[in-house]
Formats: C-alpha cells, sequence, structure tokens
C-alpha cells in the first residue's frame, strides 16, 4: 500500500469512529464494512495498527475499535535515570509527571497510553503508564563492563535509568571499557533487568572518534547511503546541459554573489542586489535540487527518512549525497547551476511591492565569506575593498536594505534572540583545543534578512494561492509559563503586558530590548525562550509568533532540509500549471505525514548536535580541572546551581557543595537562599568557580565556588 493509499484510510477510520451512528466493530468487521479486499487486510492491519500507536482509537477488552476514552491519552515517554518519567503529548503545553512505581517498564522514547490521576492543585497533572504501544529503543548505545560469567551494559542516555545484562554468549567478545550497540531481547519487569545482545562494538572508549560514532549511532543517526541511492546519484550529470536551461529565465549576466562561511561546501542560496531611483531589486536565488532528486526515487525516499543533514562538531551528515550537495546541486563560482529564483522589488520602507518566483538558470559572479563581506561593510579593509572593488557598491545597497528590513521586521514585534553559537576547534585526533563564541556580524545577519523576506513571500503567494503547501509555524506561548516568566522578571525589575488570553510578541522584544548589555541578558533570553513553544513544520498557515509574521514557510535550504525540498516540487507544479485535481489531493494526502516527520527529524539532530557540542566541551575542561574562572548563574534547581563561563561551557555546583549554609530552594524566584546566613544565590549573578571534575560519559562538569580570600 503507497503512503497516499495509507493515509487516505486512516483518515476514513478516524472519521468513522467519530459518528454518531457508529457501532463498535472488531477487525474483520471494520474491513467488510470498508469493502477492504482479503489480499489487503494484512495492508489494512498495519492502519490500525498505526492509529492504536499514534491513539487515534482504542481497541476494547473484546477486540472492538472506539474512538480513545478522554482520560487516556497517547504520547512519547521521557525516561529518568531516578526512576519517574514524563509524557509528550502533541499539542499540550505542558507534559504529564508519571511517579516512580507508575511507569510500569516503560522505555526512553516508547509510545505509550497513560490514563490521568486525579490533579492535585498547583502541581503538574500527574498520569500513569497503562500500555506500551510501541517500543521507542530496539538498540541501545553504551558502555560494555566485564564480569566473571557476563556482562552489563552502561547505557549512554542518562535518562535510560537501567544497565542492560549481556550474558557471556551474546556479548561478542566484548571487553571492559568498550562503546558497544546491544540489541534488547527484553525489556525487563519490576525483578528482571532489561536483557540484551551486543551486535557491534564501535571500539574502546578511549580510541579517537569513538565517543562521537557512539553519539550518532544513540541517535540512530544514518552514516552510509544505500546502493539504490548511489547507484541513482552517480547516473545524476556533473553539469547543466542545453535542454535543462530550456524554458527557464536566464539570469546569468545578473550580478550575484554565495556568502557563507569558509569551510561552508553546500551553497544552496546566491544573492543579487541593483537599485533603481527608491526600489531595490531583490533577488534570492536558491538551488533547484528538485531538478536532481525525483518524487518517490530511492534518493527521495531517503531525503525523507533523514529529514535535514545533521551538523555534528567534527563532521556533516548530509541529507542527500555529496555528489549532490557539493556538486551539481552546490551555487558554485563561475558555473551555470539550475535554480528557483524569487525577484523581489523593495520599497524604502520595507514593503515588498512587486515579486516574481521563476525556475532559472544562474552564474555566481564570486563566492564570498562571511568574514570578508564584514571585513568590506564593517572594517572598511582597504585591501578587501580594492579586490571586490566591483562588488563594494552592491554589498553596501545590500547591507542599506537589509537594515532596512530588520527594522520593519522590529516595528511589527519580531523578536531577535541573539544567542553566541560556540565555534569548537579540534586537532587531527579530534581532541578540542579551543572553545570561542561565533558571534553573528553585519554579513551573516544580510543573509538572515534576505532568506527571511523571501520565506515569507513565498508563503503569502502560496496561501493565497489555497494550494496544499508546507508552511512553517511557531505557536502562541502557554499563557501559564508566561505568568511565571512574569512573575520572575519582577525579581529584575522587568515588566512585560500579559493576559490570560495571549501575549503579543512586540511585548517580548520590547522586553529583549530594555536589557541589552546588561549582565542578566543572555539568562532572560534564556528563560524567555524556554517560556516559548518549539516552531515546526505544519500543513496549516498559523502564523510564527517569534517572527511576528502571519506567512512564513522553509524554502531557502533544500539542499539540508527536505521541507524546502518538497515545496520547491510543488512551486514548479504551479508554475508549470500541472497542478491538477489529482496532484492537489496527491499533496493533501501526502503533506501532513512529510511535516510531522521533518520536524521529528530536526528534533533529534539538535540533541544529537547539542550532545557533541557538551561531550567536547567537557574534553575541553579535562584539561583546565583545578583552574578558577569567572561565571555567571545560568540556572538553578534543587538539586545545585549551574554557571556558564564566557567560552559557553556550563557546568553544575551540587546544592551540597555550597560553602556556609543549608541551601534552599525556592522555585518561585529562581534563588538559592542558605537557612542561616541569608546568603542567596541568584540567576544572573557573577561567580567564581573552581573545575573540579569532569565526567566524559555522561558529558557533565563539577563546579565549586571560590570564595574571596581564596581567590587571592
Amino acid at each position: 500500500m503507497n503512503q497516499e493509499l495509507f493515509e487516505k484510510r486512516k483518515k476514513l477510520i478516524c472519521e468513522l469512529l467519530e459518528d454518531e451512528m457508529y457501532v463498535p466493530l472488531k477487525e474483520k468487521e471494520l474491513a467488510a464494512f470498508m469493502q477492504v479486499a482479503r489480499e489487503d487486510r494484512e495492508a489494512f492491519r498495519k492502519v490500525l495498527d498505526a492509529l492504536l500507536r499514534e491513539g487515534k482509537v482504542q481497541v476494547t477488552a473484546k477486540g472492538k475499535y472506539i474512538k480513545p476514552d478522554e482520560r487516556f491519552l497517547t504520547g512519547t515517554f521521557i525516561g529518568n535515570a531516578k526512576g519517574f518519567g514524563f509524557v509528550e503529548i502533541e499539542g499540550r503545553a505542558e507534559d504529564l509527571y508519571v511517579p516512580e512505581g507508575m511507569v510500569n517498564n516503560a522505555f526512553h522514547m516508547d509510545r505509550v497510553q497513560v490514563e490521568l490521576l486525579p490533579g492535585k492543585s498547583g502541581k503538574r497533572q500527574e498520569a500513569v503508564v497503562r500500555k506500551i504501544l510501541e517500543r521507542g529503543s530496539r538498540q541501545i548505545v553504551g558502555t560494555y563492563e566485564q564480569s566473571s560469567s557476563f556482562g552489563f551494559v552502561i547505557p549512554d542516555n542518562g535518562k535510560i535509568g537501567t544497565d542492560i545484562f549481556v550474558t557471556k554468549e551474546r556479548s561478542k567478545g566484548a571487553a571492559d571499557g568498550h562503546k558497544v550497540v546491544v540489541e534488547l531481547i527484553s525489556y525487563g519487569d519490576e525483578r528482571h533487568k532489561p536483557e540484551g545482545k551486543v551486535v557491534e562494538i564501535l571500539g574502546h572508549i578511549n580510541d579517537p572518534g569513538v565517543d562521537i560514532m557512539s553519539i550518532i549511532r544513540g541517535f540512530d543517526l544514518p552514516m552510509e547511503f544505500g546502493e539504490k541511492v548511489m547507484n541513482q546519484t552517480e547516473r545524476i550529470p556533473d553539469g547543466v546541459s542545453e535542454a535543462d536551461m530550456a524554458g527557464r529565465m536566464d539570469l546569468r549576466d545578473v550580478q550575484m554573489v554565495t556568502i557563507d562561511g569558509e569551510d561552508a561546501k553546500d551553497l544552496d542560496d546566491a544573492v543579487s542586489l541593483s537599485k533603481e531611483g527608491a526600489l531595490y531589486h531583490l533577488g534570492v536565488h536558491i538551488a533547484d535540487v528538485s531538478n536532481y532528486v525525483q518524487e518517490n526515487s530511492a534518493l527521495d525516499w531517503e531525503a525523507v527518512e533523514r529529514g535535514t543533514s545533521v551538523y555534528l562538531v567534527d563532521r556533516v551528515i548530509p541529507m542527500l549525497p555529496h555528489k549532490l550537495s557539493n556538486g551539481i546541486c552546490s551555487l558554485n563560482q563561475g558555473v551555470d547551476r539550475l535554480a528557483l529564483s524569487c525577484l523581489m522589488t523593495i520599497d524604502e520602507k520595507g514593503n515588498v511591492t512587486d515579486y516574481q518566483i521563476a525556475e532559472s538558470v544562474i552564474r555566481v559572479d564570486r563566492r564570498m565569506s562571511y568574514t570578508s563581506v564584514k571585513k568590506i561593510l564593517e572594517d572598511r579593509d582597504e585591501q578587501e575593498c580594492r579586490e571586490y572593488e566591483s562588488l563594494v557598491p552592491m554589498f553596501e545597497q545590500m547591507a542599506e536594505l537589509a537594515s532596512i528590513l530588520r527594522q520593519k521586521r522590529h516595528k511589527r514585534g519580531s523578536i531577535d534572540f541573539d544567542f553566541p553559537e560556540t565555534k569548537i576547534l579540534l586537532d587531527e585526533a579530534g581532541h578540542p583545543v579551543d572553545i570561542r563564541p561565533y558571534e553573528r556580524n553585519t554579513a551573516t545577519k544580510l543573509i538572515e534578512d534576505f532568506m527571511l523576506i523571501a520565506n515569507e513571500t513565498v508563503a503569502q503567494h502560496f496561501f493565497w494561492l489555497e494550494i496544499p503547501f508546507v508552511y512553517r509555524t511557531h505557536d502562541n506561548p502557554d499563557p501559564e509559563k508566561i505568568m511565571k516568566l512574569s512573575t520572575f522578571l519582577h525579581n529584575f525589575g522587568y515588566y512585560i503586558k500579559t493576559s490570560r488570553e495571549e501575549i503579543h510578541p512586540k511585548e517580548i522584544q520590547k522586553l529583549l530590548d530594555k536589557m541589552e548589555g546588561t549582565p542578566e541578558e543572555m539568562l532572560i533570553s534564556r528563560l524567555t525562550l524556554r517560556s516559548m513553544k518549539q516552531a515546526k513544520y505544519t500543513v496549516e498557515c498559523s502564523g510564527h509568533f517569534g517572527l511576528a509574521c502571519q506567512y512564513y514557510c522553509h524554502f531557502t535550504s533544500p539542499i539540508r532540509r527536505y521541507p524546502d525540498l518538497q515545496i520547491h516540487r510543488i512551486i514548479k507544479e504551479q508554475l508549470r500549471g500541472r497542478l491538477a485535481e489529482k496532484r492537489l489531493e496527491h499533496y493533501q494526502e501526502r503533506l501532513p505525514g512529510i511535516a510531522e516527520r521533518s520536524s521529528k527529524m530536526e528534533r533529534r539532530a539538535e540533541e544529537a548536535e547539542r550532545e557533541t557540542e557538551k561531550l567536547k566541551k567537557a574534553e575541553y575542561m579535562e584539561g583546565h580541572i583545578g583552574e578558577i574562572f569567572e561565571g555567571v548563574i545560568s540556572g538553578i534547581t534543587s538539586w545545585g546551581v549551574y554557571v556558564e563561563l564566557p567560552n559557553t561551557v556550563e557546568g553544575m555546583i551540587h546544592v551540597s557543595k555550597l560553602p556556609g549554609d543549608y541551601f534552599v530552594y525556592d522555585e518561585n524566584t529562581y534563588e538559592m537562599t542558605g537557612q542561616d546566613t541569608g546568603k542567596t544565590y541568584r540567576l544572573g549573578e557573577s561567580v567564581r568557580v573552581c573545575v573540579d571534575g569532569v565526567e566524559r560519559m555522561t558529558r557533565s562538569v563539577d563546579f565549586s565556588i571560590v570564595e574571596e580570600e581564596e581567590a587571592l
């Protein structure tokens, strides 16, 4: 059964169960009612299983299918090493808390059905796991510990709170300290540990590259491309033919550049700009990846599976093979390339007065780096200005226009969290030698501004065409979280206008403007960000809270993001007049699954990227044990105080190590206060800390407070 029919049947079953006239039916009865042919029964069962996993249907004790009971909810179990857990439920602002003893053998990332427990005033909603619908972890990565006649695997993922028992025969010859992949053959119970067999030995914990490989395998990130995919890739031409260019807008004579980081190899966007009187003519030209990645091909399904490229500390795991991403789809200098161009006319107030979306053929004049463009625009570097003399006027106009666009966004309330990114420098053996914040500059912001306006323009165009599409949306924050944030901000003397119903992004923007340059800026920015929801891909154009705009999509990176590639196909079919009813129906069925999958893969990539950064930061701090640093309190919990150093490394001071008193945590003010002395540790406060130790396995750094006399 193809994906389209699969989704159609899911939808029909849900509609049937919602019908007031529906009488609960068993699987066979349901299949007969829906006139499912005998040879399709197996496929039909898979549809029902999928609906069960998603919590959209429920089965009675007698095997009859009904719509879910409101007391029962379905979500993803998030484990904790201490035995309790949480359940994430799509569309619900706050996770459910599952106390220890009510987990009922659920593992981290399992799909579970939970029953809500009677509420306790002022506390997080509690639930008990009633059924495990689908196991989330079949394989676990961890460290093997050898005993005389058996072994244990200690999971790398701290959210799995139990070791995995491995008999000697199932150890594959693993030795003490080996990083292994273990396949679960039993999930255990109250009396027995989970049991598994070693299926792969990644290497010893101290071998170069094994640490990163463990994270890659732990997140199930695909490293290699399959034979079918590579065969298909080999057949893709290295250059653009005359036939490829036929019927396209020829923009090869238009002056344009790519602007990227020095080490970037997948150049998927180029920009051009000219000015006529008070009007700017901005061109955003995006590599036409869809010309080479056909729908439903092996390449396409691989890209769907991966969802996004993953940027780890020491490597990139691409969504598409290098021949595409670094070759024919990369907008390299001086060669003909196929593109989708968004050509906009923008007035002096930043309004797009006219635009055209077109299939084009382009030729980039120069491959520029952010550093070079910064030198030209900010530093007025004479040598750089001489080298790129013919391009300098265009760059100056680009800076003008970018500033206009930024001001316009700011005026409507767009929120800009300007967090420094971390640059971790590694030596040849993969050991970190330096960590430094990677600041945004004029050039990086300029490209951001141009990509944002192109994304908005494309999204708005297709919204009004009423064509199935994939949008990038960001829901309004949960009012309770905003009220909690507001209470906390009062302690710092900041106020935001809130209501029980909603908050306007402009209020958050005003707050960030007020704090600019203050010691607490980074901290409150982070807390504010945490109180907001995650952006995601949807088929509904419900607006983007953070950008304060109604229409937004991801159009500009089809090499590394599947939603961009998907909407490129829709754009081209619309431009060519091929979106007949059948194709519209096809996209209507296909896109919800694509949006959901892409959001999920994006979250996985972000987590993997975060974990590799934490790992290398911990490894770097191993060389600084005993040293003293100035830091800022970045987080406070009941178990300790988190401190962030200027190089973005974060470590923890356990509550028991806070000197001079017994300290108690106040969750309303995020403060740690000494019972006898009244000494208080507050968020944003500067402290001197000593690096006490590092645990590379848990990727954690331990600090202790350095009191004044110690520091002297």
